[in-house]
């Protein structure tokens, strides 16, 4: 195997682990046993266990984003970020434990808001940015910031899902979903030109 093919199983091994049970487990140690490296082996490709846990999370956040943008632009703007909110909770709900270490767990070089969300630095974020860009050039979103608007759109559905998957909502998971719908629809109602009652779904 190559040296890139190396990194690459390295990384893919990392995540597998955090997936199934949380950053916590990921150990150069037992990255290594699984790919079939030693530990030291590995520290050519990755200096320490951050700069590992790093790749992990940047190939992820880019393979959401790129999940998003392979949607196809058809519909109103309302169902296009409809259907990206679906892509997300696939994603969040699926994978909780990926998901919590790309939002919430302290990794080395996290990103922080603002600077590091611009310019695409923020892969699944950055494609909201587009969406509300792309509203507000429409005449259909109120203008503003577009990233503190983007903000407030993800952090809300951010929220609901750190509360669902500790326990603190207590729903199916289909109604669950419904409940976050509503929750963008209420809130683009309120940067919208022309507010629109909310669907039910």
């Amino acid at each position: 195997m190559s040296e890139q093919g190396t990194a690459a199983r390295i990384a893919s091994v990392a995540r597998r682990i955090l997936v199934e049970e949380g950053a916590d487990a990921v150990s150069m140690r037992r990255v290594g046993e699984a790919v079939g490296v030693t530990a030291m082996a590995i520290y050519r490709h990755y200096p320490n266990r951050e700069a590992l846990l790093r790749a992990v999370a940047d190939a992820s956040a880019r393979e959401l984003a790129e999940a998003w943008t392979r949607r196809p632009d058809a519909g109103g703007l309302e169902e296009r970020f409809a259907a990206a909110l679906d892509d997300f909770l696939d994603f969040a709900l699926g994978s909780p434990h990926l998901y919590h270490f790309l939002t919430s767990d302290a990794w080395a070089r996290a990103r922080r808001f603002p600077d590091d969300f611009r310019d695409g630095q923020g892969p699944p974020f950055s494609v909201v940015v587009a969406l509300v860009e792309e509203g507000m050039r429409a005449g259909l979103l109120r203008e503003d910031d577009p990233l503190e608007t983007a903000l407030a759109v993800t952090a809300s559905t951010q929220g609901l899902v750190q509360q669902y998957l500790s326990g603190r909502i207590s729903m199916a998971e289909p109604d669950f979903r419904a409940l976050c719908h509503r929750t963008v629809s209420r809130l683009f109602n309120g940067v919208r030109n022309k507010p629109l009652t909310p669907p039910c779904r």
